[in-house]
């Protein structure tokens, strides 16, 4: 095949992959981040532009409520806020793609090499998953790639137009979120080495000015976007303890993305080839190992810093999940030789993680096919013990009562410990809704959770598992992942059935 037919080939599956099965949830929104941004945006009207949240910036918010207006007017609905959202973070990583390829075809100087690339980036399962979230890691995404590029192409020809175009993405990656900072680190380090002190100040400065411009909120209401960055950053650091961020007591810096998010996000070949490719990278440094320089020191500063702090969320290693294919790239690149029959079964069985993944947009979510199951299988009046905390119940049904509780508040107050109890002998089936309790809570930090679902999975609770609804997936369990990796779009749901009135 040509490399023109190649090329379309791989940009009609990137539209698949990315635009495909943006409505996932049917209209239910389980996902915290996509819900605020969305009712930040449902609350804009042309008279009023002040969101009143200020976790984000107002790029995004702005790019969803301009482009509804025009078919619903002021104070667009939260299910189109969404949708708009979701539109939005699938066009900035078709966007990301092509700077990712650009960069592909100035690393390696062959165009197999940057379409192997180029497909291990569109069917990588954390991509995709951010391309179908209504959120702004898709815009970083494609900031820390586009100020990558320009970097690259200021080592050749320093022209002052690549400055300019890299304050664009990078002044709406900080009126995006404030992290987007860490992206002028390329920009700085090809300026220094091509001494472009001048152009590095004129990109600055029109950095500043799109960011006035495009968040301006930040600044007309500071004391507002001020207080809830120091609340956002006591929440990452740790300083601030919430239930949400449970996960992350007592993990090791670093290590925890290597076990619970690169392994995921890239899909297990991809993770595996990665290590090769950066052995094989070590043994026979490129040519052009200034670009690569930039590339890799951007990152790894970026990495060191991010990889540190308390709350190591997937959304926040999101900017480096080029790497692992990149490297998986260098590996097939290093070995020229390599029979093309076996070259292509390994890109293959790199894909195809990131094929099944994508699957789970095309069903129905997870979730309603579990709440249909369970409002088909259970006699009415039944009692359903389940827990608080998820972002939306299930759409069960009226004939079935249904108690949340708040098993984020066991080990800490008595008398819940005796409700509990209770509820548990009152109590015709238990719903584990994911995973997000049992897998955090446990001893010796959480004594009293721990031995329920203890009590629960062994039976001695009296309860047994009837039902559990996966999502398709292949190789690794997303149970094991970091938390949100799965329990906002799939997560796994048990369900208990009482058989025994002991406790």
């Amino acid at each position: 095949m040509s490399s023109k037919k190649c090329l379309i080939v791989l940009t009609i599956l990137a539209l698949i992959f990315r635009l495909v099965g943006l409505g996932w949830g049917q209209g239910y929104f389980f996902h915290p981040d996509e819900n605020n941004m969305a009712t930040a945006v449902s609350g804009l009207s042309l008279t009023n532009l002040n969101p009143h949240f200020f976790a984000y910036g107002q790029f995004p918010l702005y790019l969803a409520f301009f482009s509804l207006f025009p078919i619903t007017g002021n104070y667009p609905s939260l299910s189109a806020s969404i949708l708009a959202l979701r539109f939005w973070s699938a066009v900035f990583s078709l966007i990301y793609l092509f700077f990712a390829f650009k960069i592909g075809q100035t690393l390696f100087k062959k165009n197999s090499s940057s379409f192997i690339f180029l497909i291990l980036l569109i069917c990588s399962p954390g991509l995709i998953q951010l391309a179908h979230f209504g959120t702004t890691e898709s815009i970083l995404c494609l900031v820390f790639t586009a100020n990558l590029y320009f970097s690259v192409r200021v080592l050749s020809r320093p022209h002052l137009s690549d400055f300019l175009l890299a304050a664009l993405f990078t002044g709406i990656g900080l009126s995006s979120k404030i992290t987007a900072v860490f992206f002028i680190i390329p920009i700085f380090l090809a300026s220094i080495l091509n001494k472009k002190i001048l152009s590095f100040t004129t990109y600055l400065f029109t950095t500043l000015l799109l960011i006035l411009i495009l968040s301006p909120y930040n600044w007309i209401d500071f004391r507002s976007f001020f207080s809830t960055i120091s609340y956002e950053t006591a929440i990452a650091t740790g300083a601030t303890s919430v239930f949400y961020t449970r996960q992350f007591l007592g993990t090791t810096p670093y290590l925890f993305q290597f076990i619970k998010i690169f392994p995921y996000t890239s899909g297990l070949f991809v993770f595996i080839l990665f290590f090769l490719g950066l052995f094989s990278f070590i043994k026979k440094i490129p040519k052009n190992f200034k670009a690569w320089f930039i590339i890799l020191f951007s990152s790894l500063v970026y990495f060191l810093y991010f990889g540190a702090v308390f709350t190591k969320w997937t959304r926040f290693m999101a900017p480096l999940f080029f790497v692992f294919p990149l490297f998986t790239t260098y590996f097939f690149h290093y070995l020229k030789k390599l029979r093309s029959d076996i070259c292509y079964l390994l890109v293959f069985l790199c894909c195809l993680p990131g094929v099944v993944f994508w699957l789970n947009y095309l069903r129905p979510d997870i979730r309603l096919l579990a709440a249909a199951d369970i409002n088909r299988r259970l006699p009415p009046g039944s009692a359903i013990l389940s827990e608080s905390g998820n972002v939306y119940p299930l759409p069960l049904s009226t004939n079935v009562k249904v108690t949340d509780f708040d098993f984020y508040d066991l080990d800490f107050n008595e008398s819940n410990q005796t409700r509990l109890s209770y509820l548990i002998s009152a109590s015709d089936y238990i719903l584990i809704p994911s995973r997000r309790v049992f897998k955090n809570q446990t001893a010796p930090l959480f004594p009293d959770s721990a031995s329920y679902y203890q009590k629960l999975f062994n039976g001695a609770s009296g309860f047994q598992l009837i039902k559990t609804y996966q999502p398709l997936g292949l190789f690794l369990n997303p149970e094991s992942a970091e938390e949100t990796y799965s329990v906002f779009d799939q997560p796994t749901l048990r369900l208990f059935k009482k058989v025994s009135h002991e406790n």
